[in-house]
């Protein structure tokens, strides 16, 4: 918890832009332990973290890194009620590249949509093939790419959309793209959830498994010696 506690509570803090004084005399403790728990030497009590949530008018779950939606409404469903449905899972998936693609459009760009699109259908075809691979009666000759090769060349496209895609998103020529003029508009997850109420809780929690994920992942990676 510390990690993600102490790094939002200072955000937030300084997104409210005020001292650490005012906020610690705000919060009922010392600005030295306000300072330890938004530098993660100390951890807080649950009544410290009620407060806190309170004060800056967000829930609890966002300040302690469950949700990345600050009413905590984008909790994974792990979390909450054990392993989630395949079903939910998979309309949360659904609804966040539906959401994704939308953001693409209103950025007023022309190509970022169609790379977007292009890139995740390249994942979706990695992972047909996969399921294709085993199935005892597939019959490889309806591929035109051979199963040794598919997954190393839709690989390298994606990284390709990869990179254009990143280029695109900032409007810049290069990579077979054109320089655009776009409208520029913040899609952090406060505002995401202000623009897309009934959308954003889908995108948010599946950022929040892979956050978790990926997160996980690198601390089970231990360094070799």
């Amino acid at each position: 918890m510390a990690s993600d506690f102490s790094r939002t509570l200072a955000l937030l803090r300084r997104e409210k832009k005020i001292s650490q004084r005012t906020a610690a005399g705000d919060l009922g403790v010392s600005q030295a332990l306000l300072s330890h728990y938004e530098n993660g030497l100390r951890e807080p009590g649950l009544p410290f973290v009620v407060r806190a949530a309170d004060y800056y008018g967000v829930s609890c779950d966002y300040l302690l890194g469950r949700s990345m939606a600050r009413d905590g409404s984008a909790v994974p469903a792990a979390r909450m009620d054990g392993e989630p449905s395949a079903n939910w899972e998979k309309k949360q998936v659904i609804a966040a590249a539906s959401l994704l693609l939308e953001l693409a459009e209103q950025t007023g760009s022309t190509q970022l949509p169609r790379e977007v699109e292009s890139y995740l259908a390249l994942a979706i075809y990695k992972v047909y093939r996969y399921l294709y691979m085993a199935d005892p009666a597939g019959v490889e000759a309806v591929f035109r790419t051979s199963r040794e090769q598919f997954e190393y060349l839709c690989d390298a496209r994606m990284k390709e959309h990869e990179l254009r895609i990143r280029t695109a998103a900032r409007g810049e020529e290069g990579f077979g793209l054109t320089s655009e003029t776009l409208h520029p508009c913040s899609i952090s997850p406060n505002e995401l959830s202000k623009r897309y109420p009934a959308q954003s809780g889908s995108l948010l929690t599946v950022l929040q498994q892979v956050s978790d994920s990926i997160d996980l992942f690198g601390k089970n990676i231990k360094p070799e010696k």
